[in-house]
């Protein structure tokens, strides 16, 4: 598409979904992150309901981190070589059957299926390996196709919505695992989450969409792999951004522990922790909505770095709480933080890596951002484990803010970051 089609520019709150394609890639995300959503909520209930054990939590984690972190560069390498879409969605048919897998294994006891608790949580983890090896070539495949469906100049705005896209998901979400598990137990809540997910591919499919050809190219796995790597480590500002994000997940993984917090500490059970899953989320998209609608920072980095530090700060106080409404406020406010957090280092990203690059760049992305969530509960259920589950929130929000502090002072560039102008894409 022209540039010429961005004419209605920024100031055109919906600019991005008025491209077709942008706005059916939108719905797909929409519903494979409602899908996922449900997914780990319920599996967080049922996985802690099994074993009573914090660790058990972050195990789920390391599971998909381990496989997503191993098979990332290479998926970053494939998405740059072959078409975007087509890789998108084999990934997501992959979800679909880890969906029907943990479906039959929710229900296999009323089947006649006897499976001991001990076998039953084998066969979950390996479920959630297999998505995690999906997750990693889905995740640069979709979000480079996603700079493919619309003109450079509307990226910060098609950031905007599809980050508030999956934040709405990420609302409705656990708050509907949460209630379908009540209702109708992890049989119910997967059997939604299943057709969410072929909802979603069908969805995928719809969009009629090549990848731009590229020319052919001797360069090896190896090579290619380097590439990528090596333009994230040759940007600093890029680089300060992935570090921040990377690190405040990393220590501030109070997701993984909410079932604790919903049974012991807040005493909600499963519908109260749909709440608490959902209320970072609500947050998201309340500041997505700001900022789909302002007209972006005149001092960038500066509000990049305060925005993690006010995350950070959220987590302190949530680990202190030992209210259910003050919980969730804090839970909403420190969503907010992290969509200015996500919208800034998205279109950091896709408005400085060149187009052929973006795959690969993305699974850089990916390894800093993705799979920290998943290292992160793992950290945070082996933290809880050794200290407790509210201190062990407390110490990762303070390591949060000495991460802010030590990025500050090593990368003055990213203090010093103005506005973005994305429209201004190198090497293209």
């Amino acid at each position: 598409m022209a540039e010429s089609d961005a004419a209605t520019g920024p100031r055109d709150s919906y600019a991005a979904l008025r491209h077709p394609k942008f706005a059916r890639y939108v719905v797909c995300l929409f519903a494979f992150t409602m899908a996922i959503q449900i997914q780990g909520t319920v599996v967080g209930w049922q996985i802690y309901d099994l074993t009573k054990d914090p660790l058990a939590l972050g195990m789920i984690g390391l599971a998909e981190a381990l496989p997503a972190i191993s098979m990332a560069l290479y998926a970053g390498h494939v998405a740059d070589r072959y078409d975007r879409r087509r890789i998108a969605i084999a990934a997501l048919w992959v979800l679909v059957g880890c969906s029907v897998a943990l479906w039959f294994l929710a229900g296999a006891g009323s089947m006649g299926v006897a499976l001991l608790s001990r076998t039953r949580l084998v066969a979950i983890y390996s479920v959630i390996v297999l998505s995690g090896v999906a997750r990693a070539f889905l995740q640069p495949a979709r979000q480079a196709l996603s700079a493919e469906l619309i003109p450079r100049a509307l990226f910060a705005n098609a950031i905007t919505w599809r980050s508030g896209a999956w934040q709405l998901a990420a609302v409705i979400g656990p708050a509907l695992g949460g209630v379908l598990y009540a209702i109708g137990g992890a049989p119910l809540a997967y059997a939604v989450d299943v057709a969410l997910m072929v909802f979603a591919v069908a969805v995928a499919i719809s969009i009629v969409h090549r990848s731009p050809v590229r020319e052919p190219t001797h360069e090896g796995v190896y090579e290619s792999v380097k590439g990528g790597i090596a333009f994230v480590f040759g940007e600093p500002v890029l680089l300060g951004a992935l570090t921040l994000d990377l690190f405040s997940v990393f220590f501030g993984g109070a997701v993984a522990l909410l079932p604790i917090f919903a049974a012991e500490i807040l005493h909600v059970g499963p519908t109260g922790l749909g709440v608490l899953r959902a209320s970072p989320a609500i947050g998201a998209v309340i500041m997505s909505v700001l900022v789909a609608r302002g007209r972006g920072w005149n001092r960038t980095g500066p509000v990049l770095l305060w925005s993690v530090a006010g995350f950070g700060l959220c987590m302190v106080l949530f680990g202190l709480s030992t209210s259910f409404y003050l919980s969730i406020g804090l839970l909403i406010a420190s969503g907010m933080f992290d969509m200015v957090s996500v919208v800034i280092r998205s279109t950091l990203l896709q408005s400085r890596t060149p187009e052929a690059l973006l795959g690969r760049v993305s699974s850089v992305n990916q390894i800093f951002i993705g799979s920290s969530n998943e290292i992160g509960m793992f950290e945070s259920g082996l933290t809880a484990r050794l200290w407790g589950t509210a201190r062990s929130v407390v110490i990762g929000g303070v390591a949060t803010l000495g991460v802010v502090a030590l990025v500050a002072w090593l990368i003055p560039t990213l203090r010093t970051l103005g506005r973005l102008h994305p429209e201004e894409k190198r090497g293209v």
